[in-house]
């Protein structure tokens, strides 16, 4: 198989992500941004069915509230650390730098790497609208890739024979990416549920389909490298997010400095 980018290489056996990371009572995968590319094409050529989550301090706030969430999250085959909270707390606990890997980022370069690798992408969620903008413009930029199709859900609870009929019509197309865009934590209970279901690797990509398509504006990457997106979306939506960005990230400042307290005081000893 041909690659352009000689960053890049086939696995067969080894994956190129071998250690989790516990932050708080989630585990985060670890490894460079390209270890994460490369980690995923691994899997599309290794299991017949995955899933990645992208997490953030709103994230493994939620993991820590809900058990069950929790267990989702750990049982996912990658959990980037999508937020630069995450990776800076990653370096700060086990002395390594952690690239940040977020799924805004994430998503085209799979898209421009499916593309030189011949894998085919499936796009799942948000609005009919938005998935046609993600579409057009992917097919802009990326002539050659293979898009195997997309579908908009209904914006309610599927019945068992619904679930089983879209699930059908995906595994048709024979995708070996699948972007699933439900928002959180809905998204990752999905792709779960579907593990073993949908033959592909999904990778929860939330609001990665708007900055995409340039539905959404993305700070600039100082503001990222502070981060500060956080405050652009809270300013954005202030009535639908107040409570995740305030209380949650209050929230994730406290674990945290818990976790780094007990690192320094077992150092002591």
């Amino acid at each position: 198989m041909l690659i352009k980018n000689t960053e890049l290489k086939t696995y067969t056996a080894e994956p190129p992500l071998k250690e989790k990371r516990r932050l708080i009572t989630s585990l985060i995968s670890a490894g460079s941004f390209n270890d994460f590319i490369n980690h995923i094409f691994w899997l599309t050529d290794t299991k017949a069915s995955s899933y990645v989550c992208f997490a953030n301090a709103h994230m493994l706030v939620e993991a820590y509230q809900d058990k069950e969430f929790n267990k989702i999250l750990n049982n996912a085959d990658v959990a980037t650390p999508d937020g630069g909270p995450l990776s800076k707390l990653m370096k700060l606990l086990y002395g390594q730098k952690q690239d940040r890997v977020a799924g805004m980022d994430v998503l085209p370069r799979l898209l421009r790497e499916a593309a030189i690798r011949g894998k085919s992408v499936y796009f799942y969620g948000s609005t009919d609208q938005v998935l046609e903008a993600v579409v057009n413009k992917a097919k802009q930029e990326h002539p050659n890739l293979k898009i195997a199709g997309y579908y908009s859900p209904p914006f309610r609870k599927l019945s068992a024979e619904e679930d089983a009929s879209i699930t059908e019509m995906i595994n048709q197309t024979k995708p070996d990416l699948m972007f699933v865009a439900l928002g959180c934590p809905k998204q990752e209970r999905w792709m779960a549920e579907h593990k073993g279901k949908v033959n592909a690797c999904m990778l929860g990509v939330g609001q990665a389909y708007m900055t995409y398509a340039n539905l959404e504006k993305r700070l600039p990457k100082w503001a990222r490298d502070w981060s500060l997106e956080w405050t652009y979306r809270l300013w954005q939506e202030p009535r639908r997010l107040w409570k995740r960005y305030l209380v949650t990230n209050s929230m994730f400042v406290v674990l945290a400095l818990k976790l780094l307290f007990q690192r320094e005081t077992q150092k002591s000893l």
